[in-house]
């Protein structure tokens, strides 16, 4: 997966321009936060940007196949904070996850085809079989291309939330909400 912690936290703050990392190196990466300025898109990274806070990004593993997608994290037995899995669709789409065969806390989180957090599920139960919609009660538009899946409690911890948009170059740049530069 990544090489290790600390190799892991100094790759986030060199790909973010120097970019400080929320914790100490050596520690657990946290999602490094940086500057408007410095969103540079990478497959490897997403980037959501917080009102009057520096964004985050987040180092990723791309599930973008059926075969990719239908495993997810699945066995892993830890996912540190910084990191995540970022499913992506061809096109948007209607989704519902369950967490069979995963032996972690995760949040989901669900974004539209314009990178706009749409939905987090927080704190998915370990092993846990319920269906996980992608959409909120009442949502007018529940398809999603794009869903990213951190370490439980990651989201509420980095002040993630709906409204939220995320930078990546797999976005219709077109249409996206924080286009890459």
């Amino acid at each position: 997966m990544w090489p290790n912690r600390a190799a892991a936290a100094l790759l986030a703050a060199l790909l973010l321009g120097g970019a400080p990392v929320a914790g100490p190196i050596g520690a657990a990466p946290a999602a490094a936060e940086t500057t408007a300025a410095s969103l540079e898109c990478r497959e490897d990274i997403a980037i959501f940007t917080r009102l009057a806070q520096p964004p985050l990004a987040f180092e990723v593993e791309i599930a973008d196949t059926e075969a990719a997608r239908a495993r997810g994290l699945m066995y892993r037995r830890e996912l540190p904070a910084g990191q995540g899995m970022l499913f992506i669709y061809d096109t948007p789409r209607q989704v519902s996850f369950w967490m069979r065969n995963t032996l972690i806390p995760l949040d989901l989180i669900f974004m539209d085809a314009r990178g706009e957090i749409r939905h987090i599920h927080r704190n998915a139960i370990p092993l846990d079989e319920t269906p996980i919609p992608g959409a909120a009660p009442g949502d007018p538009d529940r398809d999603r291309l794009m869903i990213l899946e951190i370490a439980g409690g990651e989201a509420a911890r980095l002040g993630l939330a709906p409204g939220q948009a995320m930078a990546h170059p797999r976005l219709d740049q077109r249409i996206a909400r924080q286009p890459c530069r």
